[in-house]
């Protein structure tokens, strides 16, 4: 069950359970849009993955009670801005390495 974060990770902007700017990597990182596409160039600086957009869970009950009211969005703020010039770095690291 995804978690839901409140927030972006970076910036700490709010994130809406609905929140069609939320982004994710496989590991729940979540990023708004404007940092994952302005300053993270698409990878996550905690595990080096792609982002995708970040599924909405429906607020309503549409079907077998796989909603927000049985299955709440994450309330745990995890602010962790990242270090700008150590993730440039880590993306060019990433560009040297031959593709697979």
């Amino acid at each position: 069950m995804l978690d839901l974060r409140p927030t972006c990770e970076h910036c700490n902007v709010a994130l809406a359970p609905d929140a069609a700017e939320a982004r994710i990597c496989s590991f729940e990182c979540t990023f708004c849009r404007a940092c994952v596409e302005d300053l993270l160039q698409g990878v996550c600086p905690n595990c080096g993955g792609g982002f995708v957009p970040r599924p909405v869970r429906p607020a309503l009950n549409l079907k077998g009670d796989n909603w927000l009211g049985k299955y709440p969005a994450g309330t745990v703020v995890r602010h962790r801005p990242v270090d700008l010039a150590a993730h440039a770095a880590f993306l060019e690291s990433l560009r040297r390495r031959p593709e697979e």
